[in-house]
C-alpha cells in the first residue's frame, strides 16, 4: 500500500508539475471535474447522459491543455515538451489526438448506421438518436481509459498502470482539492501558477530530464 501511495503521488505531482502550471487550465480542470462528479452521479442511473456530460467535462479538460498550456521549453522542469510527451504515462497530445478523432466520428457513425449493426432498436427522433451517441461515447471513454491502462501493464508494469487508471478515475476529487484558489488566482492576473518552481522533487528526476533534453 505504501508503494501505490508513493507512486500514486508521483504521477500525480509529475501531471502537476510538467502539465498544468496555467491558471486558466487549472481552472478549466476545476470546472471540468465538477462537471465530472456530475457524471459519476448519473453514471448507473442514466448512463447515456453521464456520457454526454463526462465528454462536455473531457472537453473543458482538453481546451486548457491545447490552448492555454505551454508547450515550449519549460524553464521550471528544465524539460523540453518533447520530452515530456515522450514520458507522460498518459494520453499525451498525439493520443489525444487520435482519441478525440474518435469521439467526433461517433455522431457520424450513427448517422449512417443508426441502429449501428443491430447494437440499438432503431431511433424515433432525434432524441433517440442524442442519446445513442451518448451511450457510444461512454463507451469509448472508459474504452480509452482501459486500452490505456493495458498498454500500461505491458510496457511499465501491472502496478503502473493500475496506479494511473485509479489516479484518473479519482483526478476529478484531487483537481477540486488542488485547484479551487485558481480562479482568485487568475483574476489577481496570475496565469502561470510559479509555485511550481518552488517546489520540491527527486534530484534524479530533473538530472534525468536535463540530460534528456
Amino acid at each position: 500500500m505504501s508503494r501505490f501511495n508513493d507512486t500514486l503521488r508521483t504521477q500525480r505531482w509529475d501531471d502537476y508539475r510538467y502539465y498544468h502550471q496555467s491558471r486558466i487550465n487549472q481552472t478549466l480542470h476545476l470546472i471540468s471535474a465538477v462537471i465530472f462528479l456530475a457524471c459519476y452521479a448519473l453514471l448507473f442511473k442514466d448512463p447515456a447522459t453521464a456520457g454526454l456530460i463526462g465528454w462536455l467535462a473531457m472537453l473543458t479538460r482538453q481546451t486548457g491543455h491545447f490552448f492555454f498550456e505551454p508547450n515550449g521549453y519549460d524553464s521550471m522542469n528544465q524539460a523540453t515538451n518533447e520530452y515530456k510527451e515522450a514520458v507522460k504515462l498518459g494520453y499525451n497530445q498525439n493520443r489525444k489526438i487520435v482519441l478525440l478523432i474518435v469521439w467526433g466520428l461517433a455522431p457520424f457513425a450513427l448517422f449512417f448506421f443508426p441502429t449501428l449493426f443491430g447494437i440499438f432498436a432503431p431511433p424515433v427522433g432525434r432524441f433517440d438518436f442524442v442519446r445513442h451517441v451518448g451511450l457510444v461515447w461512454l463507451v469509448i471513454g472508459i474504452g480509452g481509459g482501459l486500452f490505456r491502462m493495458m498498454q500500461l501493464f505491458m510496457t511499465r508494469g501491472v502496478s503502473t498502470g493500475l496506479v494511473w487508471i485509479f489516479k484518473v478515475l479519482t483526478d476529478p476529487f484531487h483537481n477540486i482539492a488542488l485547484y479551487y484558489k485558481s480562479p482568485l488566482a487568475l483574476l489577481r492576473g496570475e496565469l502561470i501558477d510559479t509555485s511550481i518552481a518552488n517546489a520540491d522533487w527527486n534530484d534524479e528526476e530533473v538530472e534525468e530530464a536535463a540530460h534528456l533534453t
